[in-house]
């Protein structure tokens, strides 16, 4: 990735976690099979970038729901931050938070939302293990194997329920909504292959 942003190359590397990935065979994809599986993604999340909605809630009088909030969600509009965040010394957000990962390919024109996760604490959720860092530098080492180029973020919209039943019904409303292919609710659905043999 080229540094736009000023921020130092500490947010641009190649790989953005400690340990590399292992690719198997299975891995060993061929660019059109890549850009097809992005594509397909790119299909169903596109409805949502631009504002449609067709999720059906249930509400329950007795409890709080994100049958409201769920509209709110605009991820364009959410602040854009290097995978590694984490390492700088700049505080960027904390507290309860949905946080998203996103990518942009065919030269930036199209957005996907590879994960989508919440957590009660914005500022160290991403900096302890997660399975997603292992599938996302298998994504970054694939794409970049066949000349694709990549252009991760990490976004978090703070705007959720301080409840953890509450902020963990809406996540799941925003999974089952926009399908991230990284979630485990959602990869068989998209055949991910990037999410199988991390050793």
């Amino acid at each position: 990735m080229k540094d736009s942003s000023g921020q130092g190359e500490i947010f641009y590397k190649k790989h953005f976690f400690e340990e590399q990935p292992h690719l198997s065979q299975k891995l060993l994809l061929k660019k059109e099979s890549i850009q097809n599986w992005q594509l397909r993604i790119h299909a169903h999340q596109s409805e949502y970038f631009q504002g449609g909605s067709s999720i059906t809630h249930q509400t329950n009088l007795f409890e709080s729901t994100s049958t409201n909030l769920i509209d709110d969600f605009e991820p364009l509009m959410l602040t854009p931050l290097p995978l590694n965040f984490w390492r700088s010394s700049t505080q960027y957000h904390e507290g309860p938070a949905i946080y998203l990962v996103m990518d942009q390919f065919d030269d930036d024109k199209k957005n996907i939302i590879l994960y989508l996760g919440e957590t009660i604490a914005a500022d160290q959720r991403w900096k302890g293990e997660h399975d997603c860092k292992g599938y996302l530098d298998n994504y970054c080492c694939t794409l970049n194997r066949v000349n694709l180029n990549s252009h991760l973020s990490i976004r978090f919209w703070t705007d959720v329920p301080k409840q953890t039943r509450s902020r963990r019904k809406l996540e799941q409303d925003l999974i089952q909504r926009w399908l991230p292919p990284f979630n485990k609710e959602t990869r068989s659905r998209w055949q991910t292959p990037f999410t199988n043999e991390i050793n």
